[in-house]
């Protein structure tokens, strides 16, 4: 019998260690391929990330280039009102020294049907151009002032008429 309890305990520690030797080949198999399926989902899961970057990157260099294209609209756009803004001024400047040398003079003219204006000439008088309808000579100072007005209005309409031409690109 006892014999056989060893035999038999011999039988139950073989078959022990090939449960054993199962079990670990099992586990080592089982963890082997858990872990590819890790490094299968890692690798989607970067290749994803590289995907969304690299869109996100060209999004990014789109606007980037948008906003190049708009700042040197603006540059041009600025530059154009400076300009327009820098010779009305230039005008303006001699028109008045052209009104302050008396080499220009400024007139009105009269309605022909308004009374008590006899003093004034309705033809040309010796070293004058003007003929037609009466007309009187302004102060030189009066001159001077309507002028400074007329700048200011030339200069909001030059103002005006970018902010107009801004509002027609952004519309386009």
């Amino acid at each position: 019998m006892k014999f056989d309890a060893v035999k038999w305990g011999g039988v139950l520690l073989v078959a022990l260690a090939l449960m054993a030797g199962s079990a670990l080949t099992a586990w080592i198999w089982q963890a082997n391929d858990y872990g590819q399926q890790l490094a299968a989902k890692e690798a989607a899961y970067q290749t994803e990330r590289t995907n969304l970057a690299n869109a996100n990157s060209a999004q990014i260099l789109a606007e980037q280039g948008k906003r190049l294209a708009l700042e040197q609209w603006l540059a041009a756009s600025d530059q154009f009102h400076y300009r327009a803004l820098t010779d009305e001024k230039t005008k303006q400047a001699r028109l008045r020294d052209r009104l302050a040398t008396a080499d220009l003079r400024l007139s009105v003219q009269f309605d022909a049907a308004a009374s008590g204006c006899d003093a004034v000439q309705t033809t040309a008088g010796a070293g004058s151009v003007v003929h037609g309808a009466r007309r009187a000579q302004l102060d030189p100072a009066h001159a001077q002032r309507i002028i400074g007005i007329t700048s200011v209005g030339d200069q909001g309409l030059i103002a005006l008429q970018a902010c107009q031409n801004f509002v027609k690109s952004i519309v386009r």
